[in-house]
């Protein structure tokens, strides 16, 4: 904790005291006696937790659940790690898989657009006072449906965040908010699709009475060999635009190669009757973390989310989003429980030396900070160890 706190305290400041002056007890009496403890907390697990699977010579599975019995200053850090041994993998040959000859393609257009998607995310938003919203705009607004004189349930936000023209809403509903002034009040019809998902709105008219609260333009950065070098020399080893093509192209042709790799591969394993509910209850919680994070950045719920359709389906409920994409969700366990038996059978492991030399071969930036943070580094270091073995078994494929 003094550690944290030494860590910490420059960028603290508290009136009565000058930045980085702050003591400890004063700042954990502002701020609470744990405030210390997220910063050093999981790199401090991790290594127990390491140091117990070498102690007692386990192979996990997957990723451990954690939880903590104990958690203080005085009497420290005590924990259980539930792991999952048994073997659900049962491998045949895996070396020299052999797989029709395919001719990998990728198009100077595919190229192309996954550039856009990369400048798309590093687009700015800048606020528009002087004139109406118009396609392509980012706008805040609240709304509130109604069927007839009655509001419906989940049609009602404050603050919600649209991309104009984004089709990430009922269909005619960003369509009609083109013209709208900051302050303006508008009642929207709109018609929802027969399909919506939803019983009490397939097909059926509905007025949102909406308010525009602000309006934002999202302008991308222009494509040019210093924009490269400023924004992916560093992180990515990029410094000119025919570098970063030559990248996202071979990223692309290692994704069609790991296609048909997994496919063969999968073809010559057997798993267990029931897969781990540990892995795929883990697996499931990523992916409604993303969930979550796009909620997030749109400034709704996850719910409201998923029943507006941006997914590409609408949904009623979370428990039905998460219904439709059980058999995703059974296809990446599979494929992940798949790659670590193959990476036990090699010998192969993933420490932090690993992790942080070979990440950014395989996400795109070597700075895994933000992916940690969101993920966490066991869930990074399984990704990257997966990666390698993949790249293993397609270096050795064999073609007929």
């Amino acid at each position: 904790l003094n550690k944290a706190y030494a860590k910490c305290r420059k960028d603290i400041m508290l009136p009565g005291f000058r930045k980085g002056k702050v003591p400890r007890k004063v700042i954990e009496a502002t701020y609470g006696v744990n405030v210390f403890w997220d910063e050093e907390f999981d790199s401090l697990v991790q290594s127990v937790y390491s140091d117990a699977l070498a102690e007692h010579n386990l192979v996990p599975e997957i990723q451990p659940n954690i939880e903590f019995t104990e958690v203080s200053e005085q009497d420290g850090v005590s924990f259980t790690a539930e792991v999952v041994l048994h073997p659900t993998v049962k491998l045949g040959q895996y070396k020299g898989i052999e797989a029709p000859v395919i001719e990998y393609n990728v198009t100077d257009e595919e190229v192309s657009a996954e550039i856009q998607k990369k400048l798309n995310e590093m687009a700015t938003e800048a606020a528009v006072e002087d004139r109406p919203v118009r396609q392509g705009d980012i706008v805040t607004l609240d709304f509130a449906g109604f069927m007839g004189d009655e509001q419906f349930e989940g049609g009602t936000a404050e603050g919600y965040k649209l991309k104009i023209g984004s089709g990430s809403f009922i269909p005619g509903f960003e369509e009609q908010m083109v013209g709208m002034n900051i302050g303006d009040e508008r009642d929207i019809n709109v018609t929802f699709p027969e399909d919506y998902g939803n019983e009490d709105l397939n097909g059926k008219e509905a007025v949102f009475k909406t308010t525009l609260n602000y309006i934002k333009e999202s302008k991308n950065p222009d494509l040019t060999d210093d924009w490269v070098a400023s924004n992916l020399g560093e992180t990515m080893n990029l410094n000119t635009i025919d570098e970063l093509n030559d990248f996202v192209k071979n990223t692309m042709l290692y994704d069609q190669q790991a296609s048909t790799v997994y496919s063969a591969l999968h073809d010559k394993v057997s798993f267990a009757k029931e897969l781990p509910q540990s892995v795929l209850d883990y697996y499931r919680d990523v992916v409604l973390y993303r969930v979550y994070s796009y909620a997030k950045n749109y400034g709704t719920t996850m719910t409201t989310l998923l029943k507006s359709g941006v997914l590409g389906t609408s949904y009623d409920s979370i428990d039905a989003y998460l219904e439709d994409i059980q058999g995703s969700l059974n296809t990446i366990t599979e494929q992940a429980l798949l790659m670590q038996a193959i990476a036990e059978k090699q010998g192969l492991v993933c420490d932090t030396a690993l992790m942080n030399q070979d990440f950014g071969k395989f996400y795109g930036t070597t700075d895994p900070s933000a992916y940690i943070s969101s993920y966490g580094e066991n869930y990074i270091k399984m990704n990257v160890l997966q990666s390698e073995v993949m790249q293993g078994l397609i270096d050795n494929i064999k073609y007929k």
